[in-house]
């Protein structure tokens, strides 16, 4: 596999875009001149120490960031489309990717043949645009563990899409 500026540059993008979406504007927090309202003490540092680290709360509304806006076909429901995707969990594990088995992924969408929030998520999204989807636990698998899903989870999706083949309407 070749790693080019560009790889790197998508890469550091999505990080950055993954980061913002779990964390917000209190990313920056560590590089602003602003001081903290609560001055660091050695109870605090032992407090802090004490406590497991803090993890983003799960979503609970579909959440779509397009990191590379397309060119091509616009997909809406009734189309095929063929999409490259990496799935993680809200803590990075990385659980699923279509890569992992050799080709593009494609179903129909809006035809229920996929979970909700892909359904919902890739709608209006433009052939050769990459979209982030962080999809609540009510659009993915709810209450219910899925392989290496535990139940309840939130899920992210970087997703690529490939090809939109127009359906009959």
């Amino acid at each position: 596999m070749n790693v080019t500026g560009t790889g790197v540059a998508i890469g550091t993008a999505v990080v950055v875009a993954l980061a913002f979406l779990f964390f917000g504007p209190s990313i920056l927090r560590p590089f602003s001149a602003q001081p903290t309202t609560q001055p660091m003490t050695d109870q605090t540092a032992t407090a802090d120490a004490a406590q497991p680290a803090e993890q983003a709360p799960d979503p609970t509304t579909l959440q779509v960031n397009d990191t590379k806006v397309g060119t091509g076909a616009i997909a809406a429901a009734g189309d095929t489309i063929t999409v490259n995707y990496v799935g993680a969990l809200t803590d990075g594990t990385v659980f699923d990717a279509s890569e992992k088995h050799g080709q593009p992924f494609s179903f129909t969408l809006g035809a229920g043949q996929v979970i909700q929030g892909w359904d919902q998520g890739i709608v209006g999204m433009k052939e050769g645009g990459e979209r982030i989807l962080v999809i609540p636990a009510s659009m993915g698998y709810g209450a219910h563990a899925t392989g290496p899903i535990p139940a309840n989870s939130a899920l992210i999706f970087k997703v690529d899409l490939v090809k939109v083949q127009k359906g009959s309407k």
